[in-house]
């Protein structure tokens, strides 16, 4: 009796759960971005989370299934945002990484995740966190512990001693403290700091190759690393299967990051002829992040910053969208990425008109930055950033045409990923 009772359980315990059906009513589809077109009334079948069938007209939902009716609205894959920071809010209190624990960033980075994704963003890239904070929170949202958006976490980012990514501002007791061992000197060390993010569970590898804006150092905005060590991160990196993506503001350091052949820029802020032909040559993105100009001109109004960082916080500002007309117009890909966390999570949607008012792109441009273009950077491209069969159900809807007033993208009503509805 107990045997045949003990088989029962275990054939219970490997039966398969049945598998869930959502039937997805859309009134308009931008299926592909990469073709700014809209098909009419539309249904879209999800089966475990991932899109089964695309098919004109409004077809009923089989017997078990969900609907989700937005007939009213227009639906298109769920956006991607490049360049955030799950676990940092705008302070400018740059004291605050020696009293905030690693454990109260988490906590912070859920806050932040469930906001990113009701914003209709559904996957990340987190670049730059505590040393297991976005690890966490990437591994969270995959098995759907908490809220948020698919991540794509780097960890820390690799810094040069003293520079931008680096603690200062403190004690040297303080620093060794606070220090997260994400500095490195030589080739040989920094290579071996992408192996170490590598093992912690890096999905993609971040380093500031140029001096940052919001970092207390007052060392400039040009480049930090040579030439070698740049070559020894992005080798070693790729040779693990890892994209990089490099913080630059400077114009040589910008062009140095390209000939050693970095994935992505980010910011490109003082980017010059010379530096975008390194980038166009070396087939490197341009993530401009504009709104986080936005952030910091809120931050310098609200006189959040010390004097150094003020300096570096003007001269950026006064170069708003440059970089991204000039890469624009050289052939550079540019790829949505907003710096969220130096402005509010959940106002990423700000940038679609930043990219149009101040980058040169059209509203067409902007959208296809952030579905398929993010998605071909990430290497993704048959994941996410189009609603097709065998795509992972990442989707959204709003009110309104995003092709013709992109500011609707702003309002998203309705989001999901991997087939979650947002709450």
């Amino acid at each position: 009796m107990l045997a045949r009772l003990f088989a029962a359980l275990l054939l219970l315990a490997g039966a398969p759960a049945a598998a869930e059906t959502i039937i997805v009513h859309a009134g308009r589809l931008i299926a592909d971005p990469s073709r700014p077109t809209a098909a009419g009334p539309s249904t879209i079948t999800i089966v475990d989370g991932r899109i089964q069938s695309v098919a004109a007209g409004l077809s009923p939902a089989p017997a078990g299934a969900r609907l989700i009716d937005l007939s009213s609205r227009t639906v298109l894959p769920g956006l991607i945002d490049m360049h955030v920071h799950l676990s940092g809010d705008p302070t400018g209190a740059f004291w605050r990484e020696a009293v905030d624990t690693e454990e109260y960033a988490a906590l912070v980075g859920a806050k932040n995740a469930r906001l990113t994704l009701r914003a209709g963003f559904t996957t990340v890239r987190d670049l730059g966190s505590g040393p297991q904070v976005g690890f966490a929170l990437a591994r969270a949202t995959t098995e759907g512990l908490i809220s948020g958006p698919r991540i794509i976490a780097s960890g820390p980012a690799i810094s040069i001693v003293g520079g931008h990514g680096d603690v200062t501002g403190f004690r040297p007791e303080v620093i060794a403290a606070l220090s997260g061992a994400n500095t490195c000197t030589g080739p040989v060390q920094c290579a071996e700091r992408v192996r170490q993010l590598a093992r912690a569970g890096a999905q993609v590898i971040k380093f500031t190759a140029t001096g940052g804006v919001l970092s207390q150092q007052a060392r400039g905005l040009e480049a930090h690393f040579t030439d070698e060590e740049m070559r020894a991160i992005v080798t070693t990196a790729h040779s693990l299967g890892l994209r990089v993506a490099a913080h630059a503001h400077g114009a040589r350091g910008i062009e140095a990051a390209a000939r050693a052949g970095v994935d992505s820029i980010e910011h490109g802020t003082f980017a010059d002829a010379a530096a975008l032909q390194a980038m166009r040559r070396n087939n490197v993105a341009l993530v401009p992040t504009l709104m986080a100009f936005t952030g910091v001109r809120e931050g310098l109004a609200q006189n959040r910053y010390t004097p150094a960082v003020a300096q570096k916080a003007r001269e950026a500002l006064a170069q708003l969208g440059v970089a991204t007309r000039a890469a624009r117009a050289a052939g550079v890909a540019v790829v949505f990425g907003t710096d969220a966390g130096v402005f509010d999570h959940g106002r990423n949607a700000g940038e679609f008109a930043q990219l149009i008012e101040f980058g040169g792109l059209t509203p067409a441009e902007a959208i296809a930055s952030a579905t398929t273009g993010a998605a071909r950077l990430l290497g993704m491209e048959n994941e996410i950033g189009r609603i097709a069969p065998g795509m992972s159900a990442d989707l959204i809807a709003v009110e309104g045409d995003p092709l013709a007033d992109v500011r609707v993208l702003e309002r998203v009503g309705f989001a999901m990923a991997r087939g979650r509805v947002a709450e």
